[in-house]
């Protein structure tokens, strides 16, 4: 049998992990567009969720943010930092230098993340809306409903509708609640929302949106 349509297939499918590993090849952390000096809108949100500081927390696609660096300046304990780049998280780990020990790490595509633990708090900001492929979207949702724990705080940013259509030369989905609220199902409650215009290192502006949510708890428990 001639398997050369399958072949063709597998040799131009998307190397995600690849791509984000040149872009930290290629740029300082610094002057990627997503770089924030202070995580503010993040902060503010998970301040509101009111966990307490030895709960658990995820960053999901935290890569070399510094939200990890505000975290732990505010007392939060127990930190977790996903990442599908390597060279992304060894930013983060060098910039903490020895405070990294205290951080778990997990280098990992998020569709195919295995959590060793639930968390109390998981939060994305700029990881959901490059999943532009329905079945990445639906083993994104699995892995959070296997992470989050029942009455937990989801903290989702992307970019908002009338935003940028591409990031990083990729597509991307822009979110309004309803979108958003379609995709993760009822289980989870929005109970904040808000905007925000991000000024990119080179002074351009994008529109993103901030959605907090509670997972319900399980009726059956």
């Amino acid at each position: 049998m001639n398997c050369w349509p399958r072949c063709l297939l597998v040799h131009t499918m998307f190397d995600k992990k690849a791509h984000w590993e040149n872009i930290y090849q290629d740029r300082s952390p610094l002057d990627v567009s997503w770089y924030q000096k202070e995580p503010t809108q993040s902060l503010g949100l998970i301040r509101s969720t009111q966990i307490a500081n030895d709960e658990p927390i995820i960053d999901v696609g935290g890569g070399a943010s510094i939200l990890v660096d505000y975290l732990s300046k505010e007392g939060y304990s127990s930190i977790s930092v996903l990442d599908i780049s390597e060279k992304a998280l060894a930013c983060a780990k060098e910039r903490l230098g020895a405070h990294a020990q205290k951080v778990e790490w997990y280098e990992s595509d998020i569709t195919r993340f295995k959590s060793p633990h639930q968390f109390s708090l998981w939060h994305d900001r700029a990881v959901f809306h490059f999943l532009t492929i329905e079945a990445d979207r639906k083993s994104y949702v699995e892995v959070l409903n296997n992470s989050l724990r029942p009455g937990g705080h989801l903290i989702i940013a992307a970019f908002a509708v009338g935003g940028p259509e591409k990031c990083s030369g990729l597509d991307i989905v822009q979110y309004d609640a309803p979108k958003l609220m379609a995709q993760l199902g009822e289980d989870y409650e929005l109970v904040d929302e808000s905007n925000e215009v991000h000024f990119t290192p080179s002074k351009k502006k994008q529109k993103f949106v901030y959605f907090r949510f509670i997972r319900m708890p399980d009726p059956s428990r």
